[in-house]
């Protein structure tokens, strides 16, 4: 096995043209081998001198690939490394960006052959540049490689900090789709991250808003499976997915409309609503791999975020009882449940049977969600305003009496 030893001040670029020249030039013989390995390095001298880096990239890239199966992944690394290196080099962010795509696309050529050392190289290649565009490309060529590899466990952390590199990339629509519905689809793979995929898809479909119908019909696909993940998430009660075009298109196609007609149960209705759509569609349900338990499960939970917005806070033991079609002693549990799952917060009165709401979430978050937030945040301004006018006059009259008082005794 080779290993690359520095032996001279040789520029890094041209000490790996050698090196790698000389090892894929090995087996044809002295006379021949030493031929090639002069030309290549004065080829990349030339490269060089003037400041074709580019083709110098390319020219290194072709002999990196001859040798691939020969050296160890440190010297495979250290390769790369210089190789990387030459993205600096260029003045032009165009030209930047080429090398970059360049040596991506040799990166994540044979995506199971040695795929951890490739991203590593890869986000190596990311730190090195210095545009947020060229940034978001070797990204993508990264994503890309992990899931082709299948080692997206190394990729995934990193889609905690999707915010933080959407405002560095600063990308136009087209470019925020491909990687919103990528990263949906990694995460999609994996039952934990249910939660967030379904995140994902909702950015998504959120880059549709103001597009025309032809263009919104891309993501009718989409849209339907953003509806089925909400649906099977166990832990996702609240969404915006009725306010937004592309999921509201569903609702005119007569393929996609009892899609729609669910989502709308969900987010609107009790679980009457839902029985009676299964009965009628129960085999269009398990099409979508939907199980009618699960779904029973999560509706008698927004069943119950529905009674406690619409009740004057307190609601009877016995309502709970009908509307989720449960058992007596069943009540409380799901009362339980609810509370846990954080979507209502309040005490039970067992005494007098009664649920005493304090909070409640709200299914969906739309124009009249907003109007009774104003409302309510507009009391509340008055109320502290009353506070503070009550205090100072109170302040003022305290401030007042002793100097009276002296007054009075003199």
């Amino acid at each position: 096995m080779a290993t690359i030893v520095p032996t001279s001040d040789e520029d890094p670029a041209l000490a790996i043209v050698r090196f790698t020249s000389e090892l894929a030039w090995a087996d044809a013989g002295p006379t021949v081998a030493e031929s090639q390995v002069t030309r290549l390095c004065v080829e990349a001298q030339e490269c060089m001198a003037m400041g074709r880096w580019l083709d110098l990239a390319s020219l290194m890239l072709t002999s990196a690939d001859l040798v691939l199966p020969k050296v160890s992944e440190k010297d495979l690394e250290c390769i790369f490394t210089v190789i990387c290196d030459l993205v600096t080099k260029p003045d032009s962010t165009d030209e930047a960006l080429e090398m970059a795509k360049l040596i991506s696309a040799k990166l994540t050529q044979q995506p199971n052959y040695k795929t951890a050392l490739r991203l590593k190289i890869l986000f190596n290649l990311y730190n090195l540049l210095e545009n947020p565009y060229c940034r978001f490309c070797v990204y993508m060529k990264a994503l890309n490689l992990a899931v082709n590899g299948k080692v997206t466990e190394h990729i995934v952390p990193s889609f905690k900090k999707m915010d933080s590199f959407l405002k560095e990339w600063n990308l136009e629509i087209q470019d925020q789709r491909e990687l919103f519905l990528s990263v949906a689809n990694v995460l999609k793979e994996n039952k934990s991250s249910a939660k967030d995929s379904f995140k994902f898809l909702t950015k998504y479909l959120s880059t549709f808003n103001g597009e025309d119908a032809y263009t919104m019909g891309e993501a009718k696909e989409e849209a339907v499976r953003t509806i089925i993940e909400f649906v099977k998430a166990p832990d996702v009660f609240q969404c915006d997915l009725l306010e937004m075009p592309a999921v509201g298109q569903l609702e005119k196609d007569a393929k996609t409309a009892l899609v729609y007609q669910l989502l709308k149960i969900f987010l609107t209705q009790r679980l009457d609503a839902y029985l009676e759509f299964d009965a009628a569609n129960s085999t269009l349900l398990k099409s979508y791999g939907l199980v009618h338990e699960d779904c029973i499960a999560k509706m008698r939970l927004m069943s119950l975020v529905d009674l406690a917005s619409d009740e004057s806070g307190q609601i009877p033991y016995a309502l709970i009882r009908d509307t989720l079609r449960i058992n007596d002693d069943e009540v409380e549990l799901w009362v339980v449940k609810a509370i846990t799952a954080k979507l209502i917060d309040g005490k039970m009165d067992q005494m007098n049977q009664v649920l005493i709401v304090s909070r409640c979430t709200q299914r969906v978050f739309g124009h009249h969600q907003w109007i009774s937030l104003r409302t309510r945040l507009a009391t509340w301004r008055d109320n502290i305003t009353n506070v503070i006018g009550t205090i100072q006059t109170n302040k003022i009259s305290e401030d007042s009496s002793p100097a009276m008082q002296g007054m009075t005794i003199r």
